[in-house]
C-alpha cells in the first residue's frame, strides 16, 4: 500500500471525533458550495459532492435543506477557506485547514494555539511544499461491476495514484486538479460515490518518541477543538511500530 493508504489509517478520522462537529464542518461545506456555484446540486459539482458527505455522516435531511437555504440567502455572511502554515514542536511542520467567517477571530485563536504549545506559526508557503494536495473518492463496493485492477486501469488518464478497499468501500486517490474530471467519469458510469474531498498527505514524516509525540499531540487536539478547524495535516509519523 502507498502513502495514501498509510495516512488514512494512521489519521483514524479524528478530526471529526463527535457527531455534532461533524455535523457543523459539513454545514460549512454546503455553504461554501452553495455560495460558489448556487443552491442546485444538479448543476454544483461542490455541492452534489458534500450532499454526498452528509450522507456519509448519517445527517439528517432536514439540517442538509436547511444550511442550503441558510447560506442561499443574501444577507448570510459567507464561509472561506483560510490556510495556517506553521510548526509544532521538535519540527513537525503544520498545515491547519481552517472554514471562518472571522479571520481576525480564527487569525488569533491559531496563533494563540502555536503560542500556548510551543509551535510557531508561518508564512505563507513556509511547509506547504512539504504536502501533497489530493483528492479522494470513496465509492461503494457492492455490486461493482469490475474488479480493483480494472478499475484502476479505467481511470489511468486521471492520474489516480492509489486505489484500495476498506471495510467501508473503495477508496480513490488523485491529484487536486482531477477531481471534477473523476467525479464526472464515476458518475457517468453509475459508480455510487459514497464521500469525497480533499487532504493535504505528507511527503517525508519524521518519528518522534513517545514524550515528543504527545506533545505534538496537545497542540494537534488544541487546534482540532477549534470550531473554525476543517482539518489539520502535520508531518508527524503515526504509525504503530511492532
Amino acid at each position: 500500500m502507498g502513502r495514501a493508504f498509510e495516512f488514512r489509517k494512521a489519521r483514524k478520522f479524528k478530526r471529526w471525533a463527535t457527531m455534532a462537529k461533524t455535523f457543523t464542518k459539513i454545514g460549512r461545506e454546503i455553504s461554501m458550495a452553495v455560495k460558489e456555484g448556487g443552491p442546485n446540486p444538479e448543476t454544483n459539482a461542490r455541492l452534489r459532492a458534500a450532499i454526498q458527505n452528509a450522507k456519509a455522516a448519517n445527517m439528517p435531511k432536514d439540517n442538509v435543506e436547511r444550511a442550503i437555504k441558510k447560506a442561499s440567502e443574501k444577507d448570510t455572511a459567507g464561509y472561506k477557506t483560510v490556510l495556517f502554515e506553521g510548526y509544532a514542536p521538535h519540527g513537525i511542520a503544520l498545515l491547519v485547514e481552517t472554514a471562518t467567517d472571522n479571520n481576525n477571530r480564527t487569525v488569533g485563536n491559531v496563533r494563540s494555539y502555536f503560542n500556548k504549545y510551543n509551535g510557531t506559526l508561518g508564512t505563507s508557503g513556509s511547509v506547504i511544499f512539504m504536502f501533497d494536495h489530493v483528492c479522494n473518492f470513496r465509492i461503494n463496493k457492492e455490486n461493482l461491476p469490475m474488479d480493483l485492477e480494472e478499475l484502476e486501469l479505467e481511470l489511468i488518464d486521471f492520474n489516480v495514484e492509489e486505489i484500495f478497499e476498506d471495510e467501508d468501500g473503495i477508496l480513490i486517490y488523485a491529484p487536486f486538479e482531477e477531481y471534477g474530471k473523476i467525479q464526472k467519469y464515476l458518475e457517468e458510469n453509475k459508480l455510487e460515490i459514497l464521500s469525497s474531498g480533499f487532504e493535504y498527505i505528507p511527503q517525508v514524516t519524521k518519528k518522534l518518541t513517545p514524550e515528543q509525540q504527545a506533545e505534538v499531540e496537545k497542540l494537534l487536539e488544541k487546534m482540532e477543538e477549534d470550531d473554525d478547524v476543517q482539518n489539520v495535516y502535520h508531518t508527524m509519523d503515526t504509525s504503530e511500530t511492532n
